[in-house]
Formats: structure tokens, sequence, C-alpha cells
């Protein structure tokens, strides 16, 4: 189990019994496998191949799998990967992911990996890209400071952002690529900050009761959605800050097209499956069953988990005090363990969705067509 390995096709095909859509099993390996976070989409432009995080060779390391068919490849080895930070950078060629207190780059075609940031101790997070692919962010923890770290791709400027609380989802805005918008965790979440740390301030004021989660841009609008679990799907006015109502159902991860047009979901508590939801009018429809076990025991609740609940959770999975968030906990219970959730995300071309499904009991990644 090393870079550059290769092993057989595991796939197969099936019929959702809900909605007739065909669905394709990528993987079916023993063992932990599951797309990149809702936030990025798993597809290599063309949509004939598909990169995804497995625990096979042990650690969480990169794998890309050919698409429907073909067999998969093992990307990197070594060091584990953070196992939701990987993305496509702009122009299809690289991968940007995360290894401890580092950022690296890997070129597809030949698998040569290049550090562009490290500090010298904690964990960064997920990493986000901005539109141009000269810009990266993403969250650190790193004896006892937090933040957002921002550089150029090119390894230069690199600066920390400090902020007060663990910091998740950092993004690029789509438009206006100065700007970064991120989760403070738990609540007030929802904030932006220019990338040479000016203009911090926060977007929307709440407590701790109004569980605002998995916020991200309406594709090319510029305006954000976000979830207020378990209730209803909202967009505000980036420029405004103007919040009104798109749906009222339990969305759950969102996934919006790059128009702003559609959003894909998952659902919980109870799970209804996958749908995509019309932006503008709020009516959505059933695309598959994902029959995931999608676990966690906040998502029963309508407020975010306190202080005692992650030391708790801390306690549970043996992680310490260095954890970033509840990402770094995989066998959390309180958000978690992140890998049994969907978390559905669009194709190239948007034509498919791919998600994670433990059905089988164990996590593996999937296909829909839509």
């Amino acid at each position: 189990m090393r870079k550059g390995a290769r092993f057989a096709a595991e796939g197969l095909w099936h019929t959702d019994r809900a909605t007739g859509a065909r669905v394709r099993q990528v993987t079916s390996a023993g063992a932990i496998s599951h797309p990149t976070y809702f936030l990025q989409s798993a597809f290599l432009p063309g949509d004939r191949q598909i990169f995804f995080t497995s625990y096979r060779s042990g650690p969480p390391q990169l794998f890309l799998a050919n698409y429907p068919d073909g067999d998969i490849l093992q990307l990197t080895d070594g060091a584990p990967v953070h196992p939701f930070s990987a993305l496509l950078a702009p122009g299809g060629e690289d991968l940007v992911f995360t290894r401890g207190c580092e950022i690296w780059t890997l070129r597809i075609k030949t698998l040569d990996e290049r550090r562009i940031f490290a500090m010298s101790e904690g964990q960064l997070g997920e990493c986000s890209i901005s539109s141009d692919g000269e810009w990266l962010t993403a969250a650190f923890q790193s004896g006892g400071r937090r933040g957002l770290a921002v550089g150029r791709t090119d390894g230069t400027l690199w600066r920390e952002i400090a902020f007060p609380r663990t910091v998740i989802h950092p993004q690029f805005h789509p438009l206006e690529p100065e700007w970064i918008e991120f989760s403070g965790d738990p609540a007030p979440r929802m904030h932006r900050v220019r990338r040479d740390g000016t203009g911090l301030e926060c977007l929307y004021e709440h407590s701790n009761d109004e569980f605002v989660v998995h916020e991200t841009f309406l594709g090319r609008t510029g305006d954000m959605v976000f979830t207020v679990w378990p209730r209803l799907l909202a967009r505000m006015d980036w420029t405004t800050r103007e919040i009104s109502t798109i749906a009222e159902f339990n969305a759950w991860h969102i996934a919006p097209d790059r128009e702003g047009a559609r959003i894909l979901c998952d659902t919980n508590h109870p799970d209804r499956g996958l749908h995509i939801v019309d932006a503008a009018t709020g009516a959505r429809r059933l695309i598959c069953l994902t029959e995931a076990s999608s676990q966690g025991s906040q998502w029963t609740r309508s407020r975010y988990a306190l202080p005692e609940d992650f030391a708790a959770a801390r306690s549970r999975s043996g992680a310490g005090e260095g954890v970033l968030s509840w990402m770094e906990t995989p066998t959390d219970t309180i958000y978690g363990p992140q890998w049994t959730h969907p978390h559905p995300s669009w194709s190239s071309d948007e034509s498919k969705a791919a998600f994670a499904s433990d059905r089988t009991g164990t996590t593996q990644v999937y296909v829909v067509e839509l």
C-alpha cells in the first residue's frame, strides 16, 4: 500500500428503490472510503475520475478511481492526510490538502508533491482556494492560538488571522477573492474577514440555541445559504445581510450548483434521502436514498454542543486537547463520526452527485445519476 499502487476496480451498479435512479458504488474494500467534503466536488474535469479518502492502507490517504469503470490509484502515503481537506485546484491538475500542520499540493499526473506552507506545531484543517487559484486558506489551532492561515499558492505572503474560538469551513468568496467567510464554532457562527486580516465581522448574531450550520456560498450569486437545523434552509444577502427562507424542511449538508439555482442536500432525523431544492421557489425532489447511519447525538437537538460535551467526546475518542474540531475526532458521537454522513457534492458537469454511505456496514463512495 504505497503511492502509485494500483488496485482492481471495485464498482457495481444498483437501482435506487425509491426513485429508480442509477447508483454506482465506486468502492467496496473492507475499509472506510468517502468522497471529499460537501463543499468541494470530488470529480476531476470530464467526470471520468473521482478522488476520495480511504483508510485501506491504515491512516487516511488519498486515492483516485476511474469512473464508472477502471482501476484505483493510490495518490499519497506516509503521514496521514486530513480526511476532509482535499480539494481540486482551478485548472484540474493539482489536489491541495493538509497533513498535520502543513499544506501540500499534489500533481495528479506525476504524483509529485510540494509543500506550500507549514506551521511549527499544531493542526491545520480544511482548506479553500480562491477562484483565481492564487490564494489558499486553512483553519488552524496551534499552541492555544486559533484562526486562519492565509497565503499564496506559491508559498509566499503567509499570515495568521487570529480568532478567539475554533474556526472551521473557511471559504473564499467566489466573486470577491479578497473576502473569506468562515464558521466560528459554536455560536455565533457566520463571519467574514479580508485575506489581509482586516474587516473581521460577524455576519449574523445568534445564540447557541439557534443551530446555524453548513453555511456556504450560493454559487455565483455571491450570497450565502445555510441551514437552521433542523427547521429550514435559508439565504443571506452578502451585502444587506437580509435573511429569507428558501424551504422549511430538514436540509442538512448543502451544496449549491455553480449558478446558485439548485441546492443539493442530504437529510437526517428523519432521513429522507438526497434532494435537489430549487433556490428560487423552495420546490424539491428526491434523488435517491442514502441509507447512511448519519451518526451524532447532537443532530437530535436544535442547539450546539457545549464545552463539556466536547470534553466528553475527547475523552471517549482519546483525541486529546490538540483536536481542531469535531472533524478530527473520528469516533466522536456528538457530531459524527463524520464518515457516517452522506456529504453530497456535484460532479463537474452537475449531472451526477457523489456521496458516502455505510449502508453495507462500512462507509463507501457512491455516485447517483441525476
